[in-house]
């Protein structure tokens, strides 16, 4: 909003032009973000902890684990959407097609995910919803945002599939497009959230790949660069970088409380909108192999989940002794500090190969 005003007055004061470049409200969104986190934090979890909106811990995980996170306040992601909302609204183009999409879906997720956290908090257990129920949700708000997108979008490729790492290696998935967008969204959200199980271990990565696709989505809108790095260019798609600033923002000031000891936990609320707009993001950038890999710590993670089931319905027989993997390795008897920092140095050099590949084509 303040954005479109202040174009309005760049006319009458010629200095206003600094706001025009998008480096410059990137960088914006991350500080206007980070502060409101910080100001509001302390008093958001105060308020939390008074009104007993309490996290109900998984009965059957590491013993250490259900006595160190009793009594921690949940639905920190309302923070974090607060901050990220803040952000957003200053410094981005509200014009612009891509930016109304990822705030559909990220309200949208977040809504979802608000709702799962009530039922969880209300009847003071981990279940919430069915995952029938959640996953249906998920899979229309992302058809419909779909739908939304293609409609109204310009971008003629947007149905294209792109491969890292090879130049002309380009699949055209027609129809198709619209079942890989909502799996690419549905799978995205659902990583993050079953990555968000120890203080911190979801948010670090989830500001590593915000900050790739920061880089992606500016260089992607940039003909000159796009051309340079021989990747698509996509016209208006490097606004995506000032809500990609938003997220980082907010996730930082998050992490401030949600460091080892966590004061409060993201929740659903933040967990399923954080994911799903990082999966959108890789839609709309066309970069959705290369969320793959810089994400390819939620990737593992819910990969392990999934393996976890199969073998035991098939076998009776578990792989890991806890799902998700990071449970694993505290089950193996390896400190939660241990194992956040070490997922953390994955996540880390997962994000370097992703943007690796924008160069090795």
């Amino acid at each position: 909003m303040l954005y479109l005003l202040i174009l309005d007055l760049i006319d009458s004061y010629s200095f206003l032009n600094v706001f025009k470049y998008l480096t410059v409200r990137t960088g914006l969104a991350v500080f206007t973000s980070l502060l409101v986190v910080f100001l509001i934090g302390n008093p958001f979890i105060n308020f939390f902890s008074m009104r007993q909106i309490l996290d109900p811990i998984r009965e059957d995980g590491p013993d250490q684990h259900i006595i160190k996170k009793i009594g921690t306040p949940t639905m920190g992601g309302v923070l974090i959407l607060i901050g990220l909302f803040a952000g957003i609204l200053l410094w981005g183009d509200l014009k612009n097609i891509y930016i109304l999409f990822l705030i559909y879906i990220v309200g949208s997720y977040g809504l979802l995910g608000a709702f799962d956290d009530y039922k969880k908090v209300k009847y003071k257990n981990s279940s919430g919803i069915s995952f029938k129920f959640k996953l249906i949700s998920q899979i229309l708000i992302a058809l419909i945002g779909i739908l939304f997108l293609t409609y109204f979008s310009e971008n003629q490729d947007i149905k294209n599939l792109y491969f890292p790492f090879f130049k002309n290696l380009i699949i055209n998935l027609g129809w198709f497009f619209i079942p890989f967008a909502i799996f690419i969204i549905v799978g995205s959200s659902n990583a993050v959230n079953l990555t968000d199980g120890l203080d911190g271990l979801a948010t670090v990565p989830v500001i590593l790949v915000a900050g790739c696709f920061a880089f992606i989505s500016y260089v992607t809108g940039n003909i000159v660069f796009s051309e340079y790095l021989q990747i698509p260019y996509i016209k208006d798609v490097g606004e995506v970088s000032v809500f990609l600033g938003a997220i980082i923002g907010s996730c930082l000031g998050f992490l401030w409380f949600n460091a080892p000891p966590a004061k409060i936990f993201m929740g659903d609320t933040g967990s399923l909108s954080l994911g799903g707009s990082l999966g959108a993001v890789g839609i709309i950038t066309k970069h959705e192999i290369v969320l793959a890999i810089t994400g390819g710590l939620f990737v593992l993670e819910a990969v392990s989940v999934i393996v976890q089931v199969i073998s035991f319905k098939m076998t009776g027989k578990r792989i890991f002794k806890m799902a998700p993997i990071h449970h694993h390795y505290e089950k193996k008897g390896w400190p939660e500090s241990t194992v956040v920092i070490r997922f953390w140095i994955v996540a880390i050099i997962l994000a370097m190969i992703g943007l690796a590949t924008l160069k090795f084509r």
